[in-house]
């Protein structure tokens, strides 16, 4: 079983772990600067399922504009893997490490990729965020992002649900509708009285 996995082995015994490893689960791969999207393709080309949200962003430069797609959590690319499997992402040129504590990778929770998932394939505009951990939370009810929680906020006069990844401490923002989200219940604070952001 090796030396990495024995404290897990003591939480929550071999059945458990042999479980654990043979599951696919959503990890978060860090990558070297700028590498993000070199990672994703050759992840593709070794048959990982990987995942790597971006953006659309208008730079300015001196004779012209262009519209660049830029990875939402810059630094990350989020890999779908069996954790007995994690060598064939670990040997990705451009791959660090997977996230985790104590050696151990530890695994995202899968609702929050794929509300990711579905914002994005549903054309919703996001964009990075500063990462957020007091605000009204929210549920939404309807539409691509529904079932996910994040965070309220305002700018510019239009909604945005901030969803916080707390493994990688990132956020991103996606643009709802006020009427397609309901509080959720339990304690939260707002960010400000009106719930702007600036």
């Amino acid at each position: 079983m090796g030396v990495i996995a024995q404290p897990v082995v003591e939480s929550i015994g071999q059945r458990g772990v042999a479980d654990a490893l043979a599951t696919p689960q959503w990890y978060a791969a860090y990558t070297s600067a700028q590498h993000e999207k070199k990672v994703a393709a050759e992840l593709g080309r070794r048959g990982v399922e990987g995942f790597l949200p971006v953006y659309s962003s208008v730079r300015r430069w001196k004779d012209r504009r262009v519209q660049l797609e830029l990875p939402l959590f810059p630094g990350y690319v989020f890999v779908h893997v069996a954790l007995r499997e994690r060598l064939r992402v670990l040997q990705v040129p451009g791959v660090a490490k997977l996230v985790g504590f104590g050696g151990l990778p530890v695994a995202l929770p899968g609702e929050e990729i794929e509300a990711l998932r579905a914002g994005l394939d549903g054309r919703l505009r996001a964009e990075p965020h500063p990462f957020l951990t007091v605000g009204r939370r929210v549920r939404v009810v309807c539409g691509p992002l529904c079932g996910a929680q994040g965070i309220l906020v305002r700018r510019k006069g239009l909604y945005r649900l901030v969803l916080s990844l707390e493994l990688i401490v990132r956020s991103v923002a996606m643009e709802v509708d006020a009427a397609d989200v309901e509080p959720v219940l339990g304690p939260s604070r707002q960010i400000r009285e009106s719930g702007d952001v600036s």
